[in-house]
């Protein structure tokens, strides 16, 4: 059984090389709506959303997590843009992580959708408290005392991106 929304999510796929187009702000407020629209734990929405347009500023950030990384080439694959969801911490339980989680698949899915393409980049995970990563994520938004668990880059692909063929680990318990 098939319809719009199972073709979308089957065929969605990663996309790390992006052209020079930048995504049209109506496409990213759309992608943001989607995002608030994620389940979120108990539904208290603990979540921001920054927005970076500015592939100048994108570089920036890049910049500031390969050095914390210690990877000088790093460049999140030089994306048009980057909706970068944060959590308030609650607690030690990752509850805010799975919050995360589900609005980038909604951001993942609906970008697919629109002809975007879309990557997870988790590298901020272990580096959003580093001191310049922390500064960049600062200056774009991001609340003090909230984690950055996940982001989505965000662009028209520059090649058409193969759907990858998919393990299925499936027991049926009948």
């Amino acid at each position: 059984m098939t319809n719009e929304v199972i073709q979308n999510i089957l065929t969605r796929c990663s996309v790390r090389a992006y052209d020079d187009r930048p995504v049209e702000r109506e496409k990213i407020d759309t992608l943001l709506q989607c995002a608030v629209h994620a389940p979120s734990a108990m539904n208290r929405q603990t979540w921001h959303f920054s927005a970076v347009l500015n592939r100048e500023k994108i570089a920036k950030l890049a910049v500031a997590v390969g050095k914390a990384l210690g990877n000088e080439k790093y460049d999140m694959y030089k994306p048009a843009a980057l909706i970068i969801p944060s959590n308030e911490l609650i607690g030690d339980t990752g509850i805010t992580s799975w919050d995360n989680a589900c609005a980038l698949e909604n951001i993942f899915l609906a970008a697919h959708s629109m002809g975007l393409g879309t990557v997870w980049i988790n590298q901020l995970s272990d580096t959003c408290d580093v001191p310049e990563v922390r500064a960049v994520l600062t200056e774009f938004g991001v609340p003090e005392n909230h984690k950055v668990f996940g982001i989505a880059a965000i662009g028209y692909a520059a090649a058409e991106t193969p759907v990858k063929e998919k393990k299925f680990p499936v027991t049926y318990v009948e």
